[in-house]
């Protein structure tokens, strides 16, 4: 199931083991670059814009685990620690 991108208003958990900072996400784009390339022949995106992107899915870096990732509201400022 797709997890929808942070905002910023919110952030990813695992809900296995906690975890809030560590993820492999897969994602597919469609993208227009402008790439130059050197006289050599070495190329650079000079330009890149993002037509598409969705998110098929996080892992969690942690515990490995897949499809156990959530969107969860980040803490307001001044919140205590282990407080939303």
């Amino acid at each position: 199931m797709p997890v929808p991108l942070p905002t910023a208003k919110t952030r990813w958990r695992c809900t296995l083991c906690g975890n809030l900072t560590r993820f492999d996400v897969t994602r597919s784009s469609q993208v227009v670059e402008y790439v130059h390339l050197d006289l050599a022949g070495e190329p650079k995106v000079e330009e890149r814009e993002v037509l598409s992107e969705a998110v098929e899915s996080v892992r969690c870096r942690w515990c490995n685990a897949a499809d156990q990732v959530e969107l969860v509201d980040r803490p307001g400022p001044g919140a205590e620690p282990g407080q939303v």
